[in-house]
């Protein structure tokens, strides 16, 4: 097969996503049609096997537990306390709460994979208090959609759990590769709202000085998340425990937290429960169609034949990392983030280990990618998640017009990861072997 060929049918690929059909449906249909043309039956005999498998990898047990964990923290209501205890400290910073959306997604993505999850959870708490206090509209919404991105950089991260799964790294190392990228993306975005409130003014009331006394009484409100994300993050550095046994961890301490503040009941567990079942399910089915996809592309030869092309046009690593930008920024247009994640790996993957470029860093790199296009019209989820959740009923423009600063940020901050690989790589080569 041509690779004139493999770009018409990743193009038809696109197409029929962009018009809605299921991806699941659309990776498993492609995969099996590629290979029935090339194998004949035989292909669709050893599917089972491939099923089998992705099935029963110990890994993806970490996908269901990550989002169980974001689920109890949220239900909880221990997601609502840790966003007041954060304004306290930061509502008097030039921009105000803004920061406080900034630092509240930051945290709760330390215990949720999830950038929908995030973003829903903090603009839900946050943008009530900012309307009340007459916050300009579209930075209110563009710092909640924004920061919402952080949910899948920060680990833990089902985008990340994916892409180690999709090219056999290790999950462990990726989580820990995501954390200063995540920290220092924080910073810029809070930076870039502190620059904008001086330049630009603050369309807002002042915000009341807080006594130091109600402050450290609030801060006790942060301690969950910091613990959670400490027994999470510090098992897997330390060499202690597996993603998915630290996932596991996560979720029985957060379940000692929510019964420690009278927030658990059947209700709740049922409620919680239920929705990680369903985009488990959503995600693992994913699964299956690309690894399905992902044997054919290798039996036909199509990575290898990739790579030899990029080999002949001598394409230096710098090069193909500015044309993946573009990519990614054009694909972001159209895709959500499992949809791109799962097309582009397999092929992107194998060119990029080609010329050179670290498996860590890629895995930071397609996940800042994916970060991208939650907020990259038309289809960006952050953007219409935050546009849900808002009351005022106004244009979904305000939101895109808030975002777009941050989108400039996320690609000068990929940039500078790249001439600055040390910033994802280095923490991961400290870590405990296990």
């Amino acid at each position: 097969m041509s690779v004139t060929t493999v770009f018409i049918a990743f193009l038809v690929s696109v197409a029929v996503l962009v018009i809605g059909l299921p991806v699941a449906a659309v990776l498993a249909g492609i995969g099996i049609a590629g290979g029935l043309a090339s194998l004949g039956p035989r292909f669709v005999d050893s599917m089972g096997s491939v099923i089998w498998g992705v099935q029963n990898e110990n890994l993806l047990t970490a996908i269901p537990m990550f989002i169980l964990l974001g689920e109890i923290l949220l239900r909880s209501g221990l997601a609502d306390k840790m966003y007041v205890g954060l304004s306290v400290w930061l509502s008097r910073l030039p921009g105000g709460l803004l920061h406080s959306n900034i630092g509240g997604c930051a945290l709760f993505a330390a215990t949720c994979g999830s950038s929908v999850a995030t973003a829903a959870t903090i603009g839900t708490v946050a943008l009530p208090a900012l309307e009340q206090r007459d916050y300009d509209r579209a930075r209110s919404l563009g710092s909640i959609a924004a920061g919402g991105t952080l949910g899948i950089l920060i680990p833990p991260s089902v985008a990340m759990l994916i892409y180690g799964s999709l090219t056999n790294n290790s999950v462990g190392q990726l989580f820990i590769a995501g954390i200063i990228p995540g920290i220092l993306l924080s910073g810029s975005f809070m930076l870039y709202i502190a620059l904008s409130a001086k330049l630009f003014g603050e369309a807002r009331a002042p915000e009341p000085l807080i006594p130091l006394a109600v402050k450290l009484q609030k801060s006790v409100d942060l301690i969950p998340p910091l613990i959670i994300f400490g027994v999470v993050m510090g098992s897997l550095y330390l060499g202690l425990a597996t993603p998915t046994e630290s996932a596991s961890l996560g979720v029985v301490i957060a379940l000692v937290l929510a019964g420690t503040f009278g927030r658990l009941d059947w209700t709740m567990l049922m409620h919680c429960f239920r929705q990680t079942a369903v985009l488990t399910g959503t995600i693992i089915l994913i699964i299956c169609g690309a690894f399905i996809l992902n044997v054919t592309l290798s039996l036909l030869g199509i990575p290898q034949a990739m790579t030899r092309m990029i080999a002949a046009l001598s394409i230096d690593p710098t090069t193909l990392v500015m044309i993946l930008i573009v990519f990614y920024l054009i694909l972001g247009c159209f895709l959500e983030v499992l949809s791109m994640q799962v097309t582009t790996i397999p092929i992107v993957y194998p060119i990029a280990m080609a010329v050179g470029i670290d498996p860590i860093w890629l895995g930071v790199f397609i996940v800042l990618m994916s970060e991208l296009a939650m907020i990259t019209p038309p289809v960006g989820m952050n953007l219409y998640v935050v546009q849900s959740i808002r009351r005022d009923g106004g244009p979904i423009g305000d939101v895109i017009r808030g975002v777009v600063p941050y989108v400039f940020i996320m690609i000068a901050f990929t940039i500078l990861l790249w001439f600055v690989p040390q910033l994802a790589t280095w923490l991961p080569r400290t870590m405990v072997a296990r």
